[in-house]
């Protein structure tokens, strides 16, 4: 039997050391490691121990003996405990720090590069309310419609109104449609038994434009009256351009279901980014934060010092964000994504900013870039934005093969991006700048533009 020199509901008195990725204070035990919420560095603290496993447990703060200068004082709870905004009680300076550090880290241990620096982390003047998109549960709480969000690891509704780090017109707006729903007896989904009706109300509200989607995310597609409830909705909220309802029948946590039908509008929002229009559909990936977005891409073009003559592949290119910024400063753009939905949205989007040096195709990046390389297809500069679990190896490679000048990685996740850094070194491309970009404040997530350069 494993001894653990702490037990479950033992109460201690303990010294918080540092942060784990999360965000998470950290005291050790004769060696032991302890993760606790709402915890700081420097902090002497009072803990009920709630877990104990073999390598580390997890307690939570029962008392604060000393707290951390760093520590703001009036954070809601609400938001540590539902991880809306894990780092609301760390003060932002602290927390772009952190951010740094982060990346510091994992260039160390992981990529093994000691010796590139990583930059302070770029934030925002207001870190708050910046999210331009909302995905929120509904449920039935004493009769009444409430929506909120779940405490961590669990499907508890917190009822929430104010979120915080979204934009504020969201949030009045998901207290309108909640009360016209209400209204309407609108039946809530009931996870448990899967059953009910209204499973999510996701909205997305144009940075620049202010134009609204609302979608409401159904168990059914029978919608009794659903016209007639879209029709109050966007006479009540005068931004709505566009009310979508989403079909999503299966018991799971996706958010989203397939099939989807508009009851009102277009089936699209516009919203401008670095002085280009784009569509947005309901699935469309867009950065949720315009102003960082338009900070971070920036930041990617800068390494890049575009000309002329470059040529340009976008991987991962989704709607076609990166690419179409500076479509109309390079000789060729290249893009392909997996979702054959968002290639349609890049080629739109392409037309509508009247860019005619752009090509656009459906595939993963690994055989597209494999075809390229066949085709004779000369990059000059590879940009790459890829999902939290970072880039396979034969991309790395069939990358290399291209021979560009620079690629510029942007990652939203440090431990895979030093991990594909390192792989990229072995074929003769290093990383030469870093520069993490606080695109999600309040919370662990980080941003990094990192320029790779051919050795």
């Amino acid at each position: 039997m494993n001894q653990y020199p702490v037990t479950k509901n033992q109460e201690l008195t303990v010294d918080i050391i540092d942060l784990t990725h999360e965000g998470m204070g950290i005291a050790k035990v004769d060696g032991y490691p302890l993760f606790i919420e709402n915890a700081l560095p420097g902090e002497k603290v009072t803990i009920h121990v709630l877990k104990v496993g073999n390598k580390f447990g997890f307690a939570k703060v029962k008392d604060f003996l000393k707290k951390s200068p760093d520590r703001i004082e009036n954070a809601d709870e609400r938001y540590i405990r539902t991880g809306i905004a894990p780092l609301a009680h760390l003060s932002y300076e602290k927390q772009l720090l952190f951010k740094q550090q982060q990346v510091e880290n994992v260039m160390k241990k992981v990529a093994k590069m000691p010796d590139v620096a990583v930059l302070p982390t770029i934030g925002m003047t207001n870190p708050t309310g910046y999210r331009n998109k909302a995905q929120i549960p509904v449920r039935r709480i004493d009769g009444q419609l409430q929506t909120g969000f779940y405490r961590k690891n669990s499907h508890d509704l917190m009822p929430i109104e104010n979120f915080y780090i979204q934009d504020p017109a969201i949030d009045q707006a998901i207290v309108t449609i909640r009360e016209i729903l209400q209204k309407y007896q609108v039946k809530a989904y009931n996870e448990t038994t899967h059953e009910g009706f209204l499973r999510h109300i996701v909205i997305r509200r144009g940075h620049y434009t202010h134009q609204m989607m609302v979608v409401l995310v159904t168990r059914k597609t029978k919608f009794f009256k659903g016209t007639q409830i879209a029709q109050e909705i966007a006479k009540a909220l005068p931004e709505v351009v566009s009310i979508i309802q989403n079909i999503n029948e299966e018991k799971t946590n996706v958010i989203l279901g397939e099939h989807e039908q508009v009851l009102y509008g277009s089936s699209t929002i516009e919203d401008q980014l670095l002085g280009k229009t784009y569509q947005i559909s309901a699935k469309s990936f867009y950065q949720v934060n315009t102003i960082q977005a338009e900070r971070l891409y920036q930041t990617a073009y800068d390494f890049a010092k575009l000309t002329a003559k470059d040529i340009i592949i976008d991987a991962y290119s989704g709607i076609g964000t990166i690419g179409l910024s500076v479509a109309d400063k390079v000789k060729h753009v290249y893009g392909m994504e997996v979702v054959a939905d968002a290639v349609q949205d890049a080629i739109k989007n392409a037309k509508l900013n009247g860019l005619t040096n752009t090509t656009y195709v459906t595939g993963n990046a690994e055989t597209v870039m494999a075809q390229w390389v066949k085709d004779g297809i000369q990059p000059t500069v590879i940009f790459v934005d890829p999902p939290r679990k970072g880039l396979t190896p034969s991309f790395i490679k069939a990358s290399c093969e291209m021979n560009p000048e620079k690629i510029v990685y942007i990652s939203c996740n440090p431990a895979t991006m030093a991990r594909d850094l390192a792989l990229f070194n072995e074929l003769g491309y290093a990383a030469q700048q870093v520069q993490p970009v606080d695109l999600f404040p309040m919370t662990n997530h980080v941003e990094t533009v990192v320029l790779i350069t051919r050795l």
